[in-house]
């Protein structure tokens, strides 16, 4: 799958690279819809998880080579070119990296809890690349219950280019074989003599006594996946997290309530380390949303809560870190307190720094950047939805405010990036929070007119609703303000990732993947 780039501003836009088929107009079917996707460590690859359980992997295709500066990414060729040349290049533009489909698989299945009469989708929520030291592929992919080590490797695939038939080359077998069809040449199998025809047919160098020499060609290399482990039966309530370890042997999943650290090799037992569930489920207040590992300090970690909080534990303190080392909470958050404020303050999701001292966060209506040594307040804070506040009750109506955007860093840590409604991309830099940043829109018809009606959405029931008091059928918050929204609530840009090595962002709307590149 080719990206085709055309230029927006300082960022080319990815026209589209299109995960499944879609044609434009026609209903997307609920299984192909883009659910996570993640990039490898190196960034030659691409993993991209749908609502139908498949994984889908792009690669980066072999071209030129890359010179790392400390001002950006130089494409250095690889033949020799005049002086002349070089220096018409370093006006030229960057040639953007570009990925095609390698391989896809299905991960999980749908399945059905008999126990507690649960019907568990096949939805992968998330997927996390493994580090390995060999030329296979390793990767984690989860649904709601059920984690899978996935191994992926190449292999050449071959095709018989030529047969050379040789009357003379005879097999024990085959002779044996002829036999057998030559003593019943007067013995016809049906009545009109279908076997002796066929058999005056096959007498010129067809018999199977007749065999030759065949020459095969190698066709391309196919990759091919294959479970390893399946670390399941440890989790009581959804999986939404998963996070390698910086020691490439552990890594965490969480689901609204525990934490578990498991090891790779081993998928018949973890350990809980963080335990949330109160004794009395009508005292639970506050739920696991997301969490991830420190990329340079194997004992720490952090999670987010539908709270506002972020935790940082120390897994070198205790066996259950029911104690935080450090809790990052905005201080303005703790003023007074609205119908919607328990949900707009929730997080989605968390990002490490590769400096691991910086955390991203993403809640409905922003995105803050944290530095872990100042715990009272975020070092940045970018508005992502401040102009539909005054809507949330029109939100909370269409089910839209429990929406979970996704965020990501690039990977000098000095942009970040998030989605929006109506498949808006935002893009900010570094140190200029009360800016409004970059607003790119992804979508094959750039000239389209938005549509703004939002068709009604039964609500979900979920423990994050209960904590906040929500889980009560029927409710309806009633508004006589006008119900019409400057947003297209339908199109939503949920999940994204930054290339960890250059200005290449990948995102998804509905069932599409488009890649954006500066």
């Amino acid at each position: 799958m080719e990206v085709m780039l055309h230029t927006v501003g300082k960022w080319n836009a990815g026209e589209k690279v299109v995960m499944f088929l879609e044609v434009s107009g026609l209903t997307v079917l609920l299984g192909d819809i883009i659910s996570t996707m993640e990039f490898e460590k190196s960034g030659d690859y691409l993993a991209v998880g749908d609502q139908g359980g498949r994984v889908v992997i792009f690669e980066k295709k072999a071209g030129k080579d890359v010179r790392i500066t400390s001002a950006n990414f130089i494409w250095v060729p690889s033949e020799h070119h005049s002086q002349f040349e070089l220096e018409q290049l370093d006006y030229a533009d960057l040639q953007p990296p570009k990925f095609q489909y390698k391989t896809e698989f299905q991960s999980h299945e749908p399945e059905f809890d008999y126990l507690k009469s649960v019907e568990i989708q096949e939805k992968i929520n998330k997927v996390k690349w493994c580090t390995t030291r060999s030329k296979s592929l390793f990767m984690l992919s989860t649904n709601d219950k059920t984690i899978k080590l996935w191994k992926v490797t190449e292999r050449k695939a071959k095709q018989v280019k030529e047969m050379n038939l040789n009357p003379s080359v005879y097999s024990e077998n085959a002779l044996l074989a002829e036999r057998s069809f030559v003593s019943g040449e007067h013995k016809s199998s049906f009545g009109n003599g279908n076997y002796l025809e066929w058999k005056e047919k096959t007498d010129n160098r067809m018999l199977p006594s007749h065999v030759g020499d065949s020459k095969e060609a190698n066709i391309g290399d196919s990759a091919f996946a294959r479970c390893r482990r399946v670390y399941a039966h440890a989790h009581d309530f959804n999986i939404n997290s998963l996070s390698n370890n910086s020691d490439g042997e552990t890594f965490i999943s969480a689901d609204d309530l525990r934490i578990n650290l498991w090891n790779l090799e081993v998928n018949d037992q973890c350990f809980n380390i963080i335990d949330m569930k109160p004794s009395n489920m009508e005292d639970l207040t506050e739920v696991i949303t997301s969490a991830e590992f420190h990329p340079l300090h194997c004992n720490v970690l952090a999670y987010g809560s539908s709270r506002g909080f972020i935790r940082l534990v120390d897994l070198r303190q205790s066996a259950l870190c029911d104690h935080s080392a450090r809790i990052l909470h905005h201080v303005e958050s703790r003023g007074p307190k609205s119908f919607f404020t328990e949900i707009i303050v929730s997080i989605s999701d968390i990002k490490f720094a590769t400096d691991g001292r910086h955390i991203l966060s993403r809640d409905y209506m922003n995105l803050k950047l944290w530095d872990t040594r100042m715990s009272i307040s975020p070092v940045a804070i970018y508005k992502i939805h401040e102009h539909l506040r005054p809507k949330l009750s029109d939100l909370y109506n269409e089910d839209a405010i429990f929406d979970k955007f996704d965020c990501c860093l690039s990977g000098d840590g000095l942009n970040f990036a998030t989605g929006s409604y109506s498949n808006l991309l935002r893009i900010f830099p570094y140190g200029v929070g009360s800016a409004e940043g970059m607003t790119l829109e992804a979508t094959k018809l750039p000239n389209r007119k938005p549509h703004l009606q939002v068709a009604p959405r039964t609500r979900r029931s979920s423990l994050s609703n209960l904590t906040r008091g929500f889980y009560r059928p029927g409710r309806e918050i009633l508004n006589s303000e006008s119900n019409d929204l400057s947003c297209d609530l339908n199109s939503k840009l949920l999940h994204l990732a930054w290339h960890p090595r250059t200005n290449l962002i990948a995102c998804a709307t509905g069932s599409s993947l488009f890649m954006y590149y500066a």
